[in-house]
């Protein structure tokens, strides 16, 4: 058997990261960490230093990494401190798969430079695909890089295309739970606080994914993200509610038939599948209980609720530089709402704003589309005053 596989885990502090060094952990002699990246939790990264004694870890906030630094000094382990720092992660020569779990557009770069450099790349981060998907499968072909997601959702779609004719697919079908506030009278949302939001019924993931989920732009990302993923078209696309989140997503077939993957819902099963890939490693999470459940269901979204979820249709069905807006003033919105500074019920309406202020473009290069990403940011920050 050859060598453990070498991985560089951008966003190690995170819900993913976390979860990536279970399964890591749980199979030393098939992987090993030889770099992590954060933006700035000092005692966390350490920790994941110490344990796992990698060759570098990179801080992206400059006083943290200072901090990492004093706090590894003597471990023979380099410290790279900067926005840009991540980027080393994934350009080490010896790295076999670069594992994209930073939050936020801020992870676009150093999962480009993974690309650029032909790597294999497991993708947790939907951001990078989102802003930059039509650049990143173009440079992916360019380079020989393989892309294999993460998201629960997309990993089900991967896992039952495996084998099959992509010619053949009529339409894919991407779950969704409803977040916690499915059942919630609309005339109720402006009341919900940060601690509801975060409270997510199925999942347990980071601040920014569990408040899309609550307005599901969460699904209306991995739509545009299964778009690039996949080379689905924007018709091919659909989301059903599914409040077990045991079936992660549906492939029809122009036959009619319909496979689908289901398993508990446990971030470290799509984890392992893509860090093993193409074998198949005993599972780290516990086996579906088919009889304990008894039943699942499944039923459609009414759009009226989810306005997020059609602003990002919107977003996709504009192609070139859309989809960025779209990503920038989401991350700007959720972000006023975990600081108390805007109601729950203004999230889509400050993402519309950001979108209706942005006139698309092509998106033909990396920096266009990270400007346009800092133009809505500004415009937004200056319109703050409106939704405050």
């Amino acid at each position: 058997m050859a060598g453990p596989k070498q991985i560089a885990l951008l966003g190690s502090t995170g819900s993913i990261g976390i979860q990536t060094l279970d399964v890591v952990e749980a199979f030393p002699e098939r992987f090993r960490v030889v770099a992590l990246s954060c933006a700035r939790s000092v005692k966390t990264v350490v920790a994941q230093a110490m344990r796992h004694r990698p060759r570098l870890v990179a801080v992206s906030d400059q006083a943290a990494a200072g901090e990492v630094a004093q706090a590894l000094s003597g471990a023979g382990i380099e410290v790279a401190a900067g926005p840009e720092a991540a980027t080393r992660c994934a350009a080490l020569p010896e790295v076999d798969l670069v594992v994209g779990a930073a939050s936020g557009v801020a992870g676009l770069p150093a999962v480009w430079e993974a690309v650029a450099g032909g790597k294999v790349v497991a993708l947790a981060n939907k951001e990078p695909l989102v802003v930059a998907g039509h650049l990143i499968q173009a440079e992916a072909a360019r380079t020989g890089a393989q892309l294999l997601p993460v998201d629960s959702e997309h990993s089900a779609i991967f896992q039952a295309l495996l084998g099959q004719d992509r010619t053949a697919v009529r339409r894919v079908l991407l779950t969704a739970s409803g977040g916690p506030f499915r059942d919630l009278p609309e005339g109720q949302l402006d009341r919900v606080t940060p601690e509801q939001a975060l409270a997510h019924p199925t999942w347990k993931m980071g601040p920014k994914v569990t408040v899309d989920s609550a307005t599901l732009m969460n699904k209306g990302l991995e739509l545009i993200e299964a778009r690039w993923l996949f080379a689905l078209e924007a018709e091919q696309l659909e989301v059903i509610l599914h409040r077990e989140s045991i079936v992660h997503s549906l492939v029809e077939f122009v036959d009619g038939s319909v496979l689908a993957q289901l398993g508990v819902p446990d971030m470290r099963l799509p984890i392992q599948f893509a860090l093993s890939y193409p074998e198949r490693l005993p599972g780290v999470t516990p086996s579906l209980d088919l009889a304990a459940l008894g039943a699942l269901h499944f039923q459609a979204l009414p759009p009226a609720r989810f306005p997020c979820l059609e602003l990002a249709r919107a977003a996709l069905a504009a192609g070139g530089t859309a989809p960025a807006a779209l990503n920038a003033a989401d991350e700007i919105a959720v972000t006023w709402f975990l600081e108390g500074r805007i109601k729950f019920g203004r999230i889509p309406r400050v993402v519309e704003e950001g979108l209706r202020s942005h006139e698309v473009g092509a998106g033909s290069s990396l920096e266009e589309l990270l400007a346009v990403d800092r133009e809505v940011r500004d415009y937004l920050t200056r319109m703050q005053s409106t939704w405050t």
